[in-house]
């Protein structure tokens, strides 16, 4: 059964005339009985609630929605993620937020919900939102780039619809990547009028996101984001291409999780590698480690190393 005073506040905005937070709250009492097992109830209120007039029981949507929304088992941790103690205290934050979020309930405030992740490539913003979801033990859903966007562009609002909508009544960790493919700004005269209303249904969908979903955007290229679409989000954390000191780690960590050595001692071979992500700096351990094991019992790891410097070197130069 929803808490007391989840149902107090449920009556209480039904008297006051007040829909929009009424049906946050409902929501809210579904996300509840999601998670107590309570499928039946949720899927009944979830129907009660739906603005499509359609009757499909909202659960079973979660196979008809399945090229919108995906859902992935995380596999990392935040211990698992080398990061800049800035952005590791941020992220924690919103973790320890959403833990305890009855204690600031019972004082009339709500943990923050939407982080924007912004950086070059490769180097952890995937990861980040599956360690959130990991931390917190939810679902995580990765919003499909590919399912969502169509060539008829009043399509892609209405699939943007169906995608949020079905997010709002979990408890879950929504991930929308490359979110400046679709949150463009909208002053560049380049864009239709067409592309500017997805924008418009986008921010609305993230404004009306209850906080017990958790909204991670990611974005390579922050610039270009539709500053509205910005400023909705309460926590922004860029994630940059590791420091010296971080790669180093970062290969301490890979060595013994590979189960063997590198060649180099990890701070020569992040030297060797300066201005790699930590996506390259993995991918380059995995090759060393898969030509070395394939090598055995004859391997010669310093020079397998040495052999994938020079190709990276012919490939810069070229």
């Amino acid at each position: 059964m929803a808490r007391a005073d989840l149902l107090l506040d449920l009556v209480e905005a039904e008297r006051r005339g007040d829909r929009d937070r009424f049906r946050v709250l409902v929501e809210a009492v579904i996300s509840e009985e999601r998670a107590n097992q309570h499928h039946l109830l949720a899927d009944r209120l979830s129907e009660l609630i739906t603005t499509t007039g359609q009757s499909h029981v909202r659960d079973d949507r979660a196979a008809a929605i399945r090229d919108l929304v995906q859902e992935i088992v995380p596999s990392h941790r935040l211990s698992d993620i080398e990061l800049a103690p800035v952005a590791r205290r941020v992220i924690s934050e919103l973790v320890e937020e959403q833990t305890r979020a009855d204690l600031l309930r019972s004082y009339g405030i709500e943990p923050r919900n939407r982080l924007l992740l912004s950086g070059p490539p490769g180097n952890g913003k995937t990861s980040v939102a599956e360690a959130i979801a990991a931390e917190l033990m939810l679902p995580f859903y990765v919003i499909r780039y590919e399912g969502v966007v169509s060539s008829f562009l009043g399509e892609t609002a209405a699939r943007l619809d169906n995608a949020f909508e079905f997010a709002r009544t979990r408890r879950c960790v929504l991930f929308f990547d490359e979110l400046d493919t679709i949150a463009k700004e909208r002053s560049d005269e380049h864009e239709t009028g067409e592309i500017k209303r997805v924008v418009s249904t986008l921010l609305l969908q993230i404004d009306r996101l209850p906080a017990h979903v958790i909204f991670v955007g990611a974005t390579n290229h922050g610039e270009l984001l539709d500053r509205a679409a910005w400023r909705r989000f309460q926590v922004r954390v860029e994630l940059d291409r590791p420091s010296r000191d971080q790669a180093t780690r970062f290969l301490e960590r890979l060595a013994a999780r590979l189960g063997g050595d590198l060649g180099f001692a990890p701070r020569t071979l992040a030297d060797k590698l300066a201005g790699s992500s930590y996506a390259d700096l993995e991918e380059f351990a995995l090759d060393v480690r898969r030509r070395a094991v394939l090598e055995l019992p004859d391997s010669n790891v310093r020079r397998i190393v040495q052999e994938r410097l020079e190709h990276r070197r012919g490939q810069a130069a070229g």
